[in-house]
């Protein structure tokens, strides 16, 4: 017995020593000897991605999710973008949003349009691909780019979906010059029913509430209220016009400057005055950013403001909007989503100069600029869009029709 114990145990030793060295040792052996040299990673412009782009000073703690730019920092100079990943087109684009040379919803989104147009024009398939599927992998570093310069609108992203919409519809069999041909009509007749024609269509069913001696309150710079006063006013409608305007942008001053221009009487007055002037107004228009599925509407900040007093004053609120601005999102704040334009606009003074040009090494200062915010339906009596004259609430009902027609 104890003989065939010893057996065993010698083994049992020599099964141990053909395994070769323990594991501890092994692994020392491995960190020992050199990895192989890998090549440098390239940067997210390189694979057909944007870098992230910095945010501008300190932001409001409520506002700290969203994105905080400066126009004296463009994007072109904050990351780098490669050619062969951007198109130069989309460059100059993105460069107008962020200054502000483009701005209002319609504006946006022709100029994107546009864009895109002059991408597919010059876009040319590569070999062993299908147009329908890399076109639309050609266009996410594009939208990322634009949306670095200024956050996208929700009309401009249902732009985009159309856009997409109708690349992912072309037959593989369909020729190059002949899918470029038929996506830049469709562009072409989006611009022209969806804004265009719309307009034209709003404007009829506004002019049906206009009577001659009222007295009109507009604020800020919408292009389709100023187009649906200007077709009023060339059809001998006698009304008057009050323009109300708030700092920092003063956009009220360009609405002025068209009505004044086409001789439409006009009172200029900042929103603090609203509720001075609210007793000698017969109807207020607005124009809108988008219109919500809860049937919030989202415009420039201080129209809930003017919705809010004229509601109390009992003044009706008309509300323009084309129905490529309705999207299916809810919201009823003005906190989750927003935009946050440059703080610096708050500080600057009618010369240029400003008492607070080191502010973001305050620690305990935060500038806090908002662009929209968010009016709860009861304040609006009245919605006119292209498809007629409806109340709020029916915004799912045609987002619903849509999506059939689609």
């Amino acid at each position: 017995k104890q003989r065939l114990r010893k057996e065993k145990k010698q083994h049992k030793k020599n099964k141990k020593d053909d395994r070769g060295p323990p594991e501890k040792e092994k692994e020392k052996e491995k960190a020992s000897v050199p990895a192989p040299s890998k090549p440098a990673t390239q940067s997210p412009a390189h694979k057909g991605t944007v870098p992230l782009r910095s945010d501008y000073g300190y932001k409001v703690s409520l506002f700290s999710h969203l994105h905080q730019y400066s126009r004296k920092n463009p994007p072109t100079q904050q990351i780098s973008i490669p050619a062969t990943v951007i198109h130069p087109s989309i460059v100059r684009l993105g460069l107008q949003y962020s200054q502000g040379i483009i701005a209002g919803s319609n504006a946006r989104s022709v100029a994107l349009l546009h864009a895109f147009k002059q991408v597919i024009r010059d876009y040319s398939t590569p070999p062993n691909e299908e147009l329908s599927r890399d076109l639309v992998n050609k266009l996410s570093p594009y939208i990322s780019f634009l949306s670095q310069c200024r956050p996208l609108s929700a009309s401009m992203g249902n732009a985009i979906k159309y856009i997409k919409k109708e690349i992912s519809n072309i037959p593989s069999q369909c020729k190059e010059e002949e899918a470029k041909r038929r996506l830049q009509e469709c562009i072409d007749s989006y611009i022209n029913e969806k804004i265009i024609l719309a307009s034209e269509a709003i404007s009829k069913y506004a002019i049906e509430k206009i009577s001659d001696g009222d007295v009109i309150l507009v604020y800020g710079c919408s292009s389709l209220v100023n187009h649906i006063l200007c077709e009023a006013f060339e059809k001998q409608r006698k009304f008057r016009v009050i323009v109300v305007d708030s700092r920092p942008r003063l956009e009220g001053k360009e609405a002025l400057r068209r009505l004044v221009k086409k001789g439409i009487r006009c009172t200029y007055v900042l929103i603090s005055a609203l509720s001075y002037i609210l007793p000698e107004v017969s109807k207020v228009f607005l124009g809108a950013h988008a219109l919500l599925a809860n049937g919030y509407v989202m415009s420039r900040v201080g129209t809930s403001q003017i919705a809010l007093v004229a509601k109390a004053f009992n003044v009706p609120v008309l509300v323009c909007c084309e129905t490529y601005k309705f999207c299916e999102r809810v919201q009823t704040d003005s906190f989750v989503s927003n935009e946050l334009d440059d703080p610096d606009d708050l500080i600057v003074t009618r010369n240029g100069k400003t008492h607070l040009e080191n502010w973001q090494t305050v620690k305990s200062l935060g500038l806090l600029n908002l662009v929209y915010d968010v009016t709860p339906p009861d304040f609006v009596d009245l919605v006119i869009t292209d498809l007629g004259m409806i109340p709020c609430t029916s915004v799912p009902v045609v987002l619903r029709v849509k999506n059939v027609d689609q």
